[in-house]
């Protein structure tokens, strides 16, 4: 890969800021936040995790003139439609704290039978040459566990609290963040899409 290639991370949220510049140690890339460059919020109108995380690495592009990385990431139950899903992020409505979305979903939750609390984290990541680039690098990661209605664990963010990890037999964010990096759905897209880059910047 090039010497220290500027990407902009279409991200103002500092745990995925933080988890993805972690992964991305020893590879070639400075990852920089848009908040560094005073980015817009842009409203995530789409309908698919990919269509909002085009949405937001285009937007990050045209605002900083670099290359950029976005991606659109939640939690699926498969009992509730899929839901909270692309509303992940604002299932509790728009402003909410993570805690807020937490405590909603564990309520929506609470009706389920045990077996079905099947859960799973889903992440859509892309990456964009530039503002215009009609052919944006797609890499998709899934990471299947349980959602509990106790949440523990002080690692991670979002809904880690109540995503219990079978293969690890602990929640999400009670993994420490090294392992965390190494198996969930952010680290699976970001492994492929990484795989997608070194084509590009050998």
């Amino acid at each position: 890969m090039t010497e220290h290639k500027k990407i902009v991370l279409a991200s103002n949220n500092e745990g995925k800021v933080r988890e993805i510049n972690a992964m991305l140690s020893g590879h070639h890339l400075q990852i920089i936040s848009q908040s560094r460059f005073s980015v817009p919020e842009i409203e995530e109108t789409g309908l698919t995790f990919v269509e909002n995380a085009i949405l937001k690495a285009r937007n990050a592009a045209r605002h900083t003139g670099l290359p950029a990385i976005a991606d659109d990431s939640g939690i699926e139950i498969p009992a509730l439609n899929g839901q909270p899903g692309i509303y992940s992020a604002r299932y509790a409505g728009v402003g909410a704290s993570d805690e807020d979305n937490l405590y909603k979903l564990i309520g929506q939750i609470k009706m389920l039978s045990d077996e079905k609390r099947q859960a799973r984290f889903i992440c859509l990541m892309v990456f964009l040459r530039h503002a215009e680039d009609p052919v944006p690098l797609i890499a998709e990661g899934i990471w299947d566990g349980i959602a509990v209605t106790e949440p523990k664990g002080k690692n991670g963010f979002g809904y880690d609290p109540m995503f219990y990890v079978p293969t690890h037999q602990c929640m999400s964010a009670e993994l420490p963040p090294e392992i965390k990096n190494s198996i969930s759905h952010r680290s699976q897209a970001l492994q492929k899409l990484i795989a997608q880059l070194n084509a590009i910047y050998p």
